[in-house]
């Protein structure tokens, strides 16, 4: 019993610092007809140009995976658009004050915020079909991000992004 209650809190607690995706697609599409793909002509994620080359790498390693190839004569374009929002990260330090006697208490307490502002990324990826000019698929990954990470983490933290993404893809029908 003890170690279920272990795994349990472990999982709890993973689960809170994992990317979070959900995805919506065209049901009428034939996706198995995607093989190769190419960044959007106009591609402006909204990271800086290191996390942006990141993202890319990430990108192309795990498309590869999915069986696509990058080429000119491409089925459908990738687009990934990223949005930043800080998050309360609600760790508190709880101070109360109490009293009472002659049955009757009376008490008052609060919470102090500790700690600074937890940082998120919500990346957007969106398939789109080349020929149509329509949007295919799409995943939505929302993951809390370390700004003040090694090159070497944040690009693990997009290797996982990616992954999350990917999930999704192709959709189960």
């Amino acid at each position: 019993m003890k170690i279920f209650k272990f795994l349990a809190a472990a999982a709890l607690v993973a689960s809170c610092n994992s990317p979070k995706a959900v995805f919506d697609y065209d049901e009428t599409v034939n996706f198995s007809q995607y093989k190769t793909y190419q960044i959007f002509p106009d591609f402006q994620s909204g990271l800086s140009q290191l996390d942006e080359a990141r993202l890319l790498e990430s990108l192309k390693e795990k498309m590869g995976e999915e069986g696509f190839t990058q080429g000119e004569n491409a089925n459908v374009y990738v687009n990934v658009y990223t949005e930043e929002y800080e998050q309360d990260n609600r760790s508190r330090l709880g101070i109360g004050l109490g009293g009472g006697g002659g049955n009757v208490g009376v008490g008052v307490s609060g919470g102090v915020p500790v700690g600074t502002m937890d940082n998120y990324y919500k990346l957007t990826f969106d398939f789109i079909d080349v020929e149509k000019d329509a949007l295919v698929w799409q995943a939505v990954v929302e993951s809390p991000f370390n700004l003040n990470a090694t090159p070497e983490k944040r690009k693990a933290q997009f290797d996982a992004i990616v992954e999350k993404a990917l999930a999704g893809y192709p959709p189960k029908k």
